[in-house]
C-alpha cells in the first residue's frame, strides 16, 4: 500500500470515528430529548398565560425550585444566569434529565440549543416557551456537568384540570 492511501485511510477512519462519537454526544435533542408530549411541548408567544423568572446562581440552585401550573398553561420563563460560570434549564423527565447528568459528565462543554432549554453564560439571559400538557410533575435541572449531582434540579408541579361536578336531583 502505498503512503498517500495509508493517510487517506487513516483519515477516513479518523473522521469516521470523530462523527460517530458526536452524534453519540449529541443524543435526540429534537423535541426535548425524546420524551414527545410527556413533558408538554414548545409554546407559542402568543399563547402564554404567564411569565416566571427564574434565576440560576452558583450555589447551584435555581429560585424559585418549585413552581406551580395549570394543565394547558403556556408559560414564558425568564432564566437568568447570576453566577459566575455557565447555567441552563433544561425541561424534562427526572429519568431523562439523570441520563443526559451522565452523558454531560463525560461531554462537558456539550452545546445545547433546543426547545425546553436555556443555556446561558454568565450574565446572560434567555427564555424557555413552555405548554404544560398534562397533568403531573415536569421536572427541570441544570446538565453543566456535576451541576445535577449538586443539587441544582427544581420541580413545575401542573394540576390537571377537573370536570365540574353533575349537579344532583337529590334533594334534603
Amino acid at each position: 500500500m502505498k503512503l498517500y492511501q495509508i493517510i487517506a485511510t487513516l483519515t477516513t477512519s479518523i473522521a469516521a470515528s470523530f462523527i460517530a462519537t458526536a452524534a453519540m454526544a449529541a443524543g435526540n435533542h429534537a423535541g426535548g430529548h425524546g420524551e414527545g408530549d410527556a413533558i408538554g411541548k414548545p409554546g407559542k408567544a402568543s399563547n402564554v398565560t404567564r411569565t416566571i423568572n427564574v434565576d440560576m446562581t452558583d450555589a447551584m440552585r435555581f429560585t424559585p425550585a418549585s413552581i406551580d401550573a395549570k394543565q394547558g398553561e403556556t408559560i414564558k420563563f425568564i432564566v437568568k444566569n447570576s453566577g459566575k460560570i455557565k447555567h441552563e434549564m433544561t425541561l424534562g423527565s427526572m429519568k431523562a434529565l439523570k441520563e443526559h447528568a451522565e452523558l454531560m459528565k463525560k461531554h462537558p462543554g456539550m452545546v445545547h440549543d433546543e426547545p425546553n432549554t436555556a443555556s446561558l453564560a454568565p450574565g446572560k439571559t434567555g427564555e424557555i416557551i413552555w405548554q404544560f400538557t398534562k397533568a403531573g410533575n415536569v421536572d427541570f435541572a441544570c446538565l453543566e456537568a456535576g451541576h445535577f449531582d449538586a443539587g441544582m434540579k427544581g420541580v413545575v408541579k401542573v394540576a390537571g384540570t377537573k370536570m365540574p361536578a353533575k349537579a344532583s336531583n337529590h334533594n334534603h
